[in-house]
């Protein structure tokens, strides 16, 4: 949402305690393959489950789960509120560093990206674990190889898939912008948005960095900028980062002038920019969540004009997952609450618009006919991307690039 934020502070502490031991044994844990028994022992437990807070849909769905996993499985479900997850893999790296090994703070985080690569290569993670969870098998990940990697990584069962993202662009139709011409065809390239914007000043803008759906944008464009994709899915030190990243510098300078605020002050994050188009100062946004738009327009946040689309080229997508740190305290309970996370109930639930809206990682089709009903999608809601628009998704670059963008961004649009 890969939400799945930043992972700066994450990265510092990284090296700081590199010269730790590294490899650090799992605390003594339940074994995953006894299900019976990881029920059993979760039975009564609290699970504190670290994850991003940045938008009242998504603290909507995990109350919810919350209020399921109390009443089903016996599970308290605490969620401690995160504006960025890099505060929860730094507090792990602190437990490890104090020699914490079997009593830490967090029992599980949503994480993907460079956090996920961060706490694998330092060993911070416990498992592997997804493949004995019983409701993994129904993302059929043989044939669906997303939901076993993370921007390029295999998760090698460290992680658990619970939803999917992919930038959607939306606009409003019935918007009038400057010399009054409707907005009948907004851009479909990186390159025809650069247009767009020039010839509507101050109607786009994109999160400010290092928020995670802004630095999706910068990948985005980058991807569409360079002449070789190549590099891009391979650690960034392996490539010349400066002539490799001088196209997206070139068109951002050029882009800047031209948005919001003159480029001069950027939204906070993703819901911040919808609320910017609800508030008619914006003509063309961007969302990681598909159905946003839609669920948005469901609850009267935008205008029912309002529709979606992607980049005729296509857009970048990931899966985002949850993980349990190798010091969790109650790895039962984690366990329990990552496998209700993919059961169908729980995943309907959460794709449904008027509760968030975000896609399921189940291999829908091969449900059965009364499970697959669960997921019928509302067909009279304009603002919802179609389901085949979104076979154009571009894989994620590696995740060293993420931080190595946002700290270029910085050192370019911030600090001079």
């Amino acid at each position: 949402m890969s939400r799945y934020r930043p992972a700066h502070l994450a990265t510092a502490l990284v090296c700081v305690f590199l010269g730790l031991a590294s490899a650090t044994s799992l605390a003594a844990g339940p074994v995953p393959d006894d299900w019976q028994a990881v029920r059993e022992q979760a039975r009564g437990q609290t699970v504190y489950w670290n994850a991003w807070a940045g938008d009242t849909r998504t603290n909507g769905y995990i109350a919810w789960v919350a209020e399921q996993m109390a009443e089903t499985h016996g599970v308290e479900v605490v969620h401690v509120k995160l504006d960025d997850t890099s505060t929860a893999v730094s507090r792990v790296i602190a437990e490890k560093a104090a020699d914490n090994l079997d009593d830490g703070s967090i029992d599980l985080i949503w994480l993907n990206g460079e956090n996920f690569a961060a706490m694998r290569e330092h060993d911070l993670l416990y498992g592997p674990f997804a493949e004995t969870l019983p409701n993994f098998a129904l993302t059929r990940p043989a044939n669906n190889p997303e939901m076993v990697t993370d921007f390029t990584l295999p998760t090698e069962g460290f992680e658990s898939p619970w939803g999917k993202a992919q930038i959607t662009f939306y606009y409003d139709s019935d918007e009038l912008r400057g010399d009054s011409q409707e907005v009948k065809s907004p851009p479909d390239s990186i390159e025809a948005l650069l247009d767009w914007s020039r010839a509507n000043p101050g109607r786009f803008s994109y999160p400010r960095i290092p928020d995670f759906t802004g630095s999706t944008f910068l990948k985005q464009a980058l991807i569409a900028l360079v002449d070789d994709r190549q590099p891009l899915y391979a650690p960034v030190e392996e490539s010349d980062f400066a002539k490799v990243t001088a196209p997206l510098w070139d068109y951002l300078d050029a882009l800047h002038p031209h948005l919001w605020r003159g480029g001069r002050q950027f939204p906070d994050s993703g819901p911040a920019l919808r609320s910017l188009m609800g508030a008619g100062e914006l003509s063309l946004a961007f969302t990681f969540y598909p159905s946003e738009p839609a669920a948005a327009v469901a609850d009267f946040e935008l205008p029912a004009s309002t529709r979606s689309y992607v980049l005729d080229d296509g857009t970048l997508g990931n899966v985002h997952f949850v993980a349990i740190p190798f010091n969790s305290p109650h790895k039962a309970g984690a366990l329990v609450l990552a496998d209700f996370l993919l059961s169908p109930v729980a995943q309907a639930h959460k794709q449904d618009l008027a509760v968030w809206g975000d896609r399921t990682v189940l291999d829908v089709a091969h449900l059965d006919d009364a499970t697959r009903r669960l997921f019928t999608v509302d067909a009279n809601n304009a603002a919802m991307l179609a389901p085949e628009a979104l076979s154009r998704t571009l894989p994620e670059p590696h995740p060293s690039w993420m931080t190595a963008l946002q700290e270029a961004w910085q050192s370019r649009y911030v600090a001079r």
